[in-house]
């Protein structure tokens, strides 16, 4: 696995913030790490690149318990914080040189920071300090040092906040294109960057798990078990006729028609012979996925 983390327990001070987390990802996977403010993401992400110690429990990245093997657990990770740590008075190159210094490249160090401004579309901006560069061209040196080391595990936490629709389909098809040969992590709050972006989803609440899911599409129909049901009748049927079956709720209503309902079950045998048996038709009938942000909700909802 390139991450195995095993009841992981962190606290600061007297205040917990990872309860018994568990967590394998395989080479390859780009996982959406996904959770309201303070449920643990960020402290999992720092945990995961050396930044922060842990408590208890284990925590190996390709097989390296981190604790144990600071350094060479390091040199696998490439990390980009949420706030991006850049020296805005450095230019372009003399930072990611810089950078490479760091990670003793030695004599490859030109060549290296050349693949990755190339990489990672920095050449129209290679000569400008980096505080003249646009939020989206920052991203861009952040995603440079962090693939500095040619890391086997990409750590992005919030990578695209604060990026304009045209940066941030930029920076989604360069995590794509990174992430072909490397294992991603990946924190958002933009919920729709798990459908472009991720073939895993991972929920943490209160510093816990609370869904993990490596197939999105079952994730969104309920593991098959539709709860969700658009139904449009040729005439309006009565409401109470539609209540009736089972433990349906009428979600939304459309037009007297036309309805979104909601059920624990698959209603639409019930619905064709409610509409036999009422001398109606049905013109449409088909179940509705949820949403990534119905399913975060369901998940992340307090009592």
């Amino acid at each position: 696995m390139s991450i195995s983390i095993s009841h992981l327990y962190k606290q600061y001070a007297a205040q917990p913030v990872l309860h018994d987390v568990s967590l394998r990802i395989a080479p390859g996977e780009v996982a959406g790490f996904l959770g309201p403010n303070g449920a643990g993401k960020t402290t999992t992400m720092r945990i995961l690149a050396g930044a922060v110690p842990y408590d208890a429990g284990s925590v190996q990245v390709c097989g390296l318990e981190v604790k144990d093997n600071r350094l060479q657990a390091n040199a696998l990770v490439g990390y980009l914080p949420e706030q991006n740590p850049l020296y805005t008075d450095m230019y372009v190159r003399e930072y990611l040189l810089f950078v490479a210094d760091t990670y003793h490249l030695g004599k490859m160090r030109r060549q290296r920071v050349d693949e990755l401004i190339d990489l990672v579309g920095l050449a129209p901006e290679r000569g400008k300090k980096i505080g003249q560069l646009s939020k989206g061209y920052r991203q861009r040196v952040g995603l440079a040092q962090a693939l500095m080391p040619d890391p086997r595990v990409l750590i992005l936490d919030e990578p695209t906040t604060g990026l304009d629709p045209n940066q941030l389909e930029d920076i989604r098809a360069l995590i794509r294109h990174v992430g072909r040969d490397r294992t991603v992590l990946l924190s958002t709050h933009i919920l729709q960057e798990v459908s472009a972006l991720c073939n895993r989803v991972v929920i943490i609440n209160h510093g816990r798990i609370v869904g993990d899911y490596d197939d999105l599409p079952a994730m969104l129909s309920g593991d098959g078990r539709h709860r969700r049901f658009e139904v449009q009748f040729l005439h309006a049927p009565l409401r109470d006729t539609l209540t009736r079956i089972g433990d349906v709720r009428i979600i939304k209503e459309y037009d007297p028609q036309h309805f979104l309902l909601s059920a624990g079950r698959d209603i639409r045998p019930d619905l064709f012979d409610l509409a036999v048996a009422t001398g109606n038709k049905l013109l449409l009938l088909r179940p509705v996925d949820d949403t990534v942000e119905e399913v975060f909700r369901q998940l992340t909802k307090t009592a």
